[in-house]
């Protein structure tokens, strides 16, 4: 066999490779999907047993159902913008300053992505039940806050890292303010990176259970709601409302695609059909 022979062979493996990745992550998905068109028999929505559109005519006839899922978006929404926030503002003190103890803040960020679900939950809710704070929906929200800050630091702190501070830099020198320069210079080039951290906070957020669970108290989510409902017999709104939630994830995932293409596009025309350089970003923007 020649190297070319041995080239090619190796290219058809690592692409088989790769579409089996990719089957064995959304074979599960399209499962969820499929089974929203089951017409189900029983309490169970386990095997095939005919197609039909009567569950996504009623997606919400299960008002526990509706509730759980009220609350875990309102949940979701309310700890993402908190997180994003907060984590964008702290992504930059800690790319941009050089401070007594920064060294200690990366590993405080960095340690609730290295710790057991299981351990977070239990110790959140010692932490409640010690200063006598009732869990519910409050408590859930402090507890996604905790835990999904991180990731909002880690991704909007890699998005700072890869960009050149020479743009920042020239704004200023051609009389932007350091305020100016943030709202019209790095936010911009910084805000694909805090868009996806919302969208990764937000996801992992309407799909944590573990940690909910401890301080859940009486409010149930979505999660909760399945969990909780599998021993009786999951009901093919689930498998809708799960539909749903895919399509409008993906929805936003493809409109922030477009935007970056289009903000782009349109950085390119600001500055003469020309590659984008520090120096002539900075004049476009300064400008307006």
């Amino acid at each position: 066999m020649t190297g070319r022979q041995r080239d090619r062979l190796r290219s058809w493996l690592l692409g088989l490779w790769g579409v089996g990745a990719i089957a064995y992550l959304f074979i599960p998905v399209a499962i969820i999907v499929l089974f929203s068109f089951n017409d189900n028999k029983g309490r169970f929505n386990f095997t095939w047993q005919g197609f039909t559109l009567d569950h996504w005519k009623e997606p919400f006839a299960d008002p526990a159902l509706q509730t759980a899922l009220q609350n875990s978006v309102s949940i979701a929404l309310v700890s993402t913008l908190i997180a994003t926030a907060l984590g964008t503002f702290m992504a930059l003190a800690l790319v941009r300053y050089g401070f007594r103890g920064r060294s200690a803040a990366d590993f405080f960020i960095f340690l609730p992505l290295a710790t057991p679900e299981v351990v977070l939950g239990a110790a959140l809710l010692g932490l409640f039940l010690t200063m006598n704070v009732s869990t519910g929906y409050a408590t859930i929200v402090i507890a996604h806050v905790m835990f999904t800050i991180s990731y909002v630091v880690v991704t909007v702190k890699a998005r700072l890292e890869g960009m050149d501070r020479h743009i920042e830099e020239a704004a200023m020198d051609l009389g932007a303010t350091e305020w100016g320069t943030f709202v019209r210079v790095t936010l911009p080039l910084i805000a694909p990176g805090i868009a996806a951290a919302a969208l990764l906070a937000a996801a992992i957020s309407i799909d944590d259970y573990v940690i909910t669970t401890f301080n859940a108290g009486q409010t149930q989510t979505f999660p909760l709601y399945i969990f909780g409902s599998a021993r009786q017999g999951v009901p093919p709104q689930v498998n809708v409302l799960a539909t749903m939630l895919l399509a409008i994830v993906l929805l936003l995932m493809a409109l922030n695609v477009v935007w970056q293409r289009r903000r782009a596009r349109r950085d390119v025309r600001r500055t003469g059909d020309e590659p984008v350089g520090s120096m002539a970003l900075a004049e476009a923007t300064a400008r307006g």
